[in-house]
């Protein structure tokens, strides 16, 4: 009885491990953004479909001086931040934690792409992006650097990549931003907006990007 009893129990928690772990191809993590709903008509029922946005199509300058695409990008989950190298108060922090995630993610280099789009241009050129690059000691491998457009990459950063960024002169700098990392998934969408200062939101933003990785892409 006892034996029985203990394989029936085993079982049974065997179970609930399985139910408690998310499918391989589940959705673990939500979708972030404005959506649309879609109506279609399937076999003569109306049928709704929730349409999250993807983050469009892309086009700058990376701190080697070369002109990069989004699509250079693909098949990767992207971290992303808004920033800009002057920046007196939140951003070096902010490249602080990215670094840190950056380091404590190494056996999944080839899955993630590191992003840090400046939001003041006109000072941040190339060579002042491959400068602050060096100082931090950042491994270029898997991060860039980006410099472009000033209001396209505000817009970018506000519509899109779920974070705020723009010029106020009553700002230490000249410019407020979140100081958001967002993370996008290989699609393109937006699946997680974390504190970049906050290293336990930082920690929380590894554990989701590995979650995702696992059970979204079968990825180790």
């Amino acid at each position: 009885m006892c034996f029985s009893f203990m394989r029936l129990f085993l079982f049974i928690a065997l179970l609930s491990l399985a139910a408690c772990a998310p499918s391989k191809k589940e959705h673990v993590l939500p979708f972030i953004g404005n959506f649309d709903v879609e109506y279609t008509l399937v076999d003569g029922v109306e049928v709704t479909d929730t349409v999250y946005p993807k983050i469009p199509f892309f086009t700058y300058t990376n701190q080697n001086g070369k002109t990069v695409k989004s699509t250079d990008f693909k098949g990767k989950i992207w971290v992303a931040e808004f920033f800009f190298t002057s920046c007196p108060t939140i951003c070096p922090k902010m490249t602080r934690n990215l670094l840190m995630l950056q380091q404590s993610t190494k056996d999944l280099k080839k899955e993630i792409q590191f992003m840090s789009f400046s939001i003041n241009p006109d000072f941040d050129q190339p060579k002042v992006l491959k400068r602050y690059s060096k100082h931090y000691g950042v491994d270029e491998s898997n991060w860039v650097f980006l410099t472009g457009d000033e209001e396209a990459t505000h817009v970018l950063g506000i519509e899109n990549f779920n974070t705020f960024a723009g010029r106020d002169e009553e700002e230490a700098g000249g410019f407020a931003h979140s100081g958001a990392f967002t993370l996008v998934d290989k699609e393109g969408y937006v699946r997680g907006v974390y504190l970049g200062t906050d290293k336990k939101q930082v920690k929380q933003l590894e554990e989701d990007l590995r979650k995702l990785l696992k059970y979204e892409y079968d990825v180790e």
